[in-house]
């Protein structure tokens, strides 16, 4: 939390995952029944913190050039709020969205920047994720500019906080260690086949998890309230509310300071991967920020991703269909849905930490035919 308080330079809070961050922002500065814009292409839980919050998902146009909002095709008169995604941490352009509320959900783009000004700096709320950059397999951080927003989050934290305990922190802590040994180790195949069969993962239709329209419904009507929408956030990440201890928090602090030291490795993946003729064009844009992961659009994925398994690499972060495809019942559609289709589809969102490892595959691959993204360059 340190490394992130010294970053933006705002107020922290600790959080056992970012879901629970991105729930508390949107409860404590949108109200009930808002319209927020948000972008077709994220993981399956925002979709439903959203929801949860009581408020409206308006899905919007994306831009082809980096799966992110197109804000060319946007009518920001039209909606209250947005939430931005900085997906595999391109930067959403945060400045086309003053005078709205704005959280930015910084979980991929903990080391990206907008004209040398980090991200989480620039709405209402940052919400940070440390599973992903610095691999602690958990928790989160919630950057607000002003003390007494922190303080009335902390209270709404505490709330919805379930008990830990000692065996389930080890556990987290294992998992995590094991996961990153067999990163390192080229273990990935048996690794991913141990975790399905612990049922470390949820089952899913394709990419997605299944919606259970029921099961929704019901939900639905108690929104605003986090716990009926447990079955949808916390997908492959049950303790996603659970209150960590010393153990954790150790760890974590561990973990997050290593981020600086892996930077100039991953700013190195990024330019090796940028060179490629499927790199997505937004990529050669942002050659100084260490991206959490380097989207490539490429044909035939599914047999991309089974040769880097093979390689000793892991694709992971897919987000296919788009939320209007996904749950047309819950959320207004995009108007423009072809982008997001073809971005869901095709993109392969490749490690530049492990690029050395992966180039010998993604050599192979020939770029995917799309539609050209209307989007300012």
């Amino acid at each position: 939390m340190k490394f992130i308080a010294e970053r933006t330079g705002r107020h922290c809070l600790s959080l056992p995952s970012n879901r629970l961050g991105l729930y508390l922002a949107l409860r404590h500065w949108c109200l009930p029944g808002q319209r927020l814009l948000m972008s077709p292409v994220s993981a399956d839980e925002i979709l439903f913190l959203v929801l949860a919050a009581g408020l409206q998902p308006v899905i919007a146009p994306l831009s082809a050039r980096d799966g992110n909002i197109d804000v060319s095709l946007v009518d920001l008169d039209g909606v209250d709020a947005v939430l931005t995604t900085n997906l595999y941490g391109l930067p959403d352009r945060v400045s086309a969205f003053t005078g709205k509320i704005l959280i930015e959900d910084v979980a991929h783009a903990l080391e990206s920047h907008v004209d040398g000004r980090p991200l989480g700096t620039f709405g209402q709320a940052g919400v940070f994720s440390l599973s992903k950059h610095a691999g602690a397999g958990s928790g989160g951080v919630l950057a607000v500019e002003n003390a007494s927003d922190m303080r009335a989050l902390a209270r709404a934290r505490d709330e919805l906080l379930t008990p830990g305990s000692l065996r389930a922190d080890l556990m987290s802590v294992a998992t995590s260690m094991a996961r990153q040994v067999a990163l390192r180790s080229d273990l990935v195949r048996p690794a991913l086949a141990l975790s399905r069969a612990l049922g470390l993962h949820e089952s899913r239709e394709g990419y997605r998890i299944p919606l259970d329209p029921d099961g929704l419904r019901e939900a639905l009507k108690q929104a605003p309230a986090l716990p009926p929408f447990d079955p949808w956030v916390r997908a492959d990440l049950h303790d996603y509310r659970r209150h960590r201890g010393r153990l954790v928090r150790w760890y974590r602090s561990r973990r997050v300071a290593r981020v600086p030291r892996t930077r100039a490795r991953r700013l190195a993946g990024v330019r090796r991967l940028a060179e490629l003729p499927t790199v997505a064009p937004a990529v050669r844009d942002h050659l100084d920020q260490p991206l959490f992961r380097v989207p490539l659009l490429v044909r035939d994925r599914d047999a991309a991703i089974a040769e880097l398994e093979r390689h000793g690499v892991a694709t992971g972060y897919l987000y296919d269909p788009p939320y209007d495809d996904y749950a047309p019942a819950y959320a207004e559609a995009s108007p423009h849905p072809g982008p997001a289709r073809w971005w869901a589809g095709n993109v392969l969102p490749v490690d530049p930490l492990y690029a050395a490892r992966a180039l010998p595959v993604l050599r192979r691959l020939e770029p995917s035919e799309g539609p050209v993204s209307r989007s300012p360059a």
